[in-house]
């Protein structure tokens, strides 16, 4: 492996990098995005390029000739709507976008990849490198997987990483199991009547049930015995009325994020608050409307994938961080662990270096080398080089 990935292939996939990172977009807008990583797949020639994932997702597939199972590595292709407030030469050109996940990293270390594969094809099986769409907003997993095309790479194996800061730079955190936590975003809506603010009893305003509805939300992961592991309930925004002194507020809105590490909690959290929420309607005579935000699955790691990653960070002789607990964050990589032979990892990116979404964030290039290592003795143990 030492002679196969080259300094050249690192530098040119860092310089892609820096590119990507010049030129943000975010969720459901990918479109230059994928066209560049489409132009750079083409030099690498695979045998074949899927356009249109799920939105602007895409796919190169390398593929053996011969038998064997189908292997996928995704990157994700989105940005944030956070201004860029760095200074280097890449910076952002686009205002109020940046990628500040690390996006363009996970993109240019699949790229680097891709480099590789160019000229180390792999004996059995197929490779899939997929650039998945709208991760952010939990939305593009799920329509890759349900765009007909995926039926040309459903695969047997998936696997994929999200650099982490907090971590020693290049230590791999890895553990089998839950590795990231499910989430939504739940809207609740309350429709009263508005009136004169000095004839508050001409209207019916759903003060009161707000009152009540964000104390009961936030007692619901108190009841310990209802669920099997760890469960947060968040109350993000409330709004009542509109700010109109003259008024007595007529509608309301409340907004909470629902986190759990087993989705089988989650259906239980989502069904007390909407269990709670109907009952304070009828209470309070206040019509409600519930709907949803940014919805992502548990990213739950397969024991077999999770070997296979163990073996992979030996290979490359990385350091092994040990994690007890999940991630609290999520990451729409568990509808492919949810499908299939998958795992989530992490490569740390320092422990002093900003948090992920702060708006001083930049993706460490000197974990590119990592990244790519780590796939390609994943793919080694599949599909054979």
């Amino acid at each position: 492996m030492t002679d196969i990935l080259t300094r050249e292939i690192v530098d040119q996939a860092t310089e892609l990098r820096r590119k990507l990172h010049q030129h943000p977009e975010l969720s459901g807008g990918e479109k230059q995005t994928a066209g560049r990583i489409r132009e750079w797949l083409q030099q690498q020639k695979p045998d074949q390029i899927i356009e249109g994932l799920g939105g602007h997702g895409l796919a190169a597939i390398f593929d053996s000739g011969i038998p064997g199972p189908t292997l996928l590595f995704r990157a994700d292709l989105d940005a944030l709507p956070i201004e860029e407030v760095n200074t280097f030469s890449y910076k952002s050109e686009n205002p109020g976008v940046s990628h500040k996940c690390g996006h363009d990293g996970h993109m240019a270390i699949l790229s680097g990849f891709a480099m590789l594969l160019k000229d180390h094809r792999p004996k059995q099986g197929r490779l899939v490198l997929l650039y998945q769409p709208e991760e952010e907003n939990g939305q593009g997993a799920a329509k890759v997987i349900e765009d007909d095309q995926f039926d040309q790479i459903r695969p047997d194996y998936a696997f994929a990483l999200h650099n982490l800061p907090g971590f020693p730079k290049k230590a791999v955190i890895m553990r089998k199991g839950p590795f990231a936590s499910a989430s939504k975003g739940m809207v609740i809506e309350l429709k009263g009547k508005s009136s004169h603010a000095a004839h508050p009893e001409q209207g019916h305003s759903p003060v009161q049930m707000m009152t009540d509805l964000i104390n009961g939300l936030m007692d619901i992961p108190k009841e310990k015995k209802h669920f099997r592991d760890f469960v947060l309930l968040t109350i993000i925004h409330a709004r009542l009325g509109e700010v109109a002194f003259g008024t007595n507020p007529g509608k309301g809105v409340v907004m909470a994020t629902l986190r759990t590490y087993r989705d089988d909690d989650m259906d239980v959290l989502n069904k007390k608050a909407c269990d709670l929420t109907r009952a304070l309607s009828k209470k309070h005579d206040i019509e409600i409307e519930i709907s949803y935000k940014e919805e992502f699955p548990a990213t739950h790691n397969h024991p077999e994938a999770s070997e296979v990653v163990f073996e992979a960070m030996q290979r490359a002789g990385v350091a092994k961080e040990d994690i007890e607990a999940p991630f609290r964050w999520s990451e729409d990589f568990g509808h492919f662990t949810g499908g299939q032979k998958g795992a989530l990892f992490g490569i740390g990116s320092g422990v002093d270096h900003p948090s992920l979404h702060n708006h001083d964030y930049d993706f460490p290039d000197e974990i590119m080398e990592t990244g790519i290592r780590m796939f390609y003795h994943i793919a080694d143990q599949i599909v054979k080089f």
